[in-house]
């Protein structure tokens, strides 16, 4: 009898033990049961067209879902530039954290001789024009079979000889593409007498301070000298091209953003023209003083060659702000 107590002591104080493991080995099974995040992932693809083949690159954001449909953002380079530089290089990698963090598809798709095809024939490298246009609208195609980005969200941006290409898919395949957001540039006298098949969304950022792009228009230069790139015509007069077609109101809505690095001698002015056909709206972001550059991304050149970076907003931000606001009301027709 005098041992039952002691027998019954241990056997309490061992139950104790077990149940306070217990939730520790269930904490951990369920650690374990929880879904991983799938990490951000970078391909680099190629295709077939018009005789060549043509590469890109697919940046693919953390937890990326094939079954999920993403949006899509085709990134083109400027002139001279390659796909797979181009977000360290222009936007500081500020593209892909953005991208990364609105669980948008990214592709960085390479120019031939590092050069689209624009419209503007002063550029071309051996004087013979490359179908740029059908090359997207096929890359279109291909993101669409292998990761089943969403069709209705597509969109497309650039910065220089990338911007310009961006206003002719604008122009070109607006059936296919909801939105562009072109940097450092407007629309070429090429291009001046093409008109969008549909109402398209386009933000233009472009610095008054540009020189090699003029934000009045005129001829394109490189370094200030040198014969001309092609003929432009003013920021102010692409703006106006756009909200006409598009139907917006001709009064903007205007905000000055705060001037958040004084040292970068650039501001940014933000006019906003809204109520256009399906939702459209054409938004121009004046960096004033801004040069050939990526706001928020690197001075990838001296300022004296091709201006200031302003670093008072992040544009990769602003543009996929922007593009996730649109979207293609009617399903394509090709």
């Amino acid at each position: 009898m005098t041992h039952v107590p002691v027998i019954f002591g241990r056997a309490r104080g061992l139950a104790g033990v077990l149940i306070a493991l217990l939730p520790c080995t269930a904490c951990a099974a369920a650690e374990e049961a929880k879904p991983k995040t799938v990490p951000a992932k970078d391909l680099t693809k190629t295709l077939q067209h018009d005789g060549i083949e043509r590469t890109y690159h697919v940046h693919l954001p953390p937890g990326f879902a094939k079954d999920k449909p993403s949006p899509l953002v085709i990134a083109l380079h400027g002139g001279g530039g390659r796909g797979k530089r181009f977000d360290v290089s222009a936007t500081a990698g500020t593209l892909s954290a953005a991208a990364d963090r609105k669980g948008v598809v990214l592709v960085f798709p390479d120019g031939v001789n590092r050069h689209w095809c624009d419209g503007r024939r002063e550029i071309l490298k051996d004087g013979k024009p490359h179908d740029d246009v059908g090359f997207i609208s096929a890359l279109i195609d291909a993101m669409q079979a292998d990761y089943g980005v969403d069709p209705q969200r597509v969109y497309a941006t650039g910065i220089s000889n990338g911007g310009f290409m961006s206003i002719r898919l604008a122009m070109d395949l607006s059936h296919e593409i909801a939105a562009v957001a072109p940097v450092t540039a407007q629309i070429s006298k090429a291009l001046a007498g093409k008109t969008p098949k549909r109402p398209i969304a386009i933000m233009i950022v472009n610095g008054t301070g540009d020189p090699l792009v003029p934000y009045a228009g005129g001829h394109i230069r490189l370094f200030w000298f040198g014969r001309s790139r092609g003929e432009i015509l003013s920021t102010d007069a692409t703006v106006e091209r756009f909200r006409r077609h598009n139907g917006c109101g001709a009064t903007p809505k205007t905000a000055r953003l705060p001037d958040r690095d004084p040292k970068d001698d650039a501001r940014a002015e933000v006019a906003r023209y809204t109520g256009g056909k399906d939702g459209t709206e054409v938004v121009l972001v004046k960096v004033v003083g801004g040069g050939h550059t990526w706001p928020g991304g690197n001075q990838y050149i001296g300022r004296k060659l091709v201006g200031t970076v302003c670093m008072d907003f992040n544009a990769s931000e602003m543009i996929l702000e922007f593009f996730l606001r649109h979207s293609r009301k009617r399903p394509s027709t090709r």
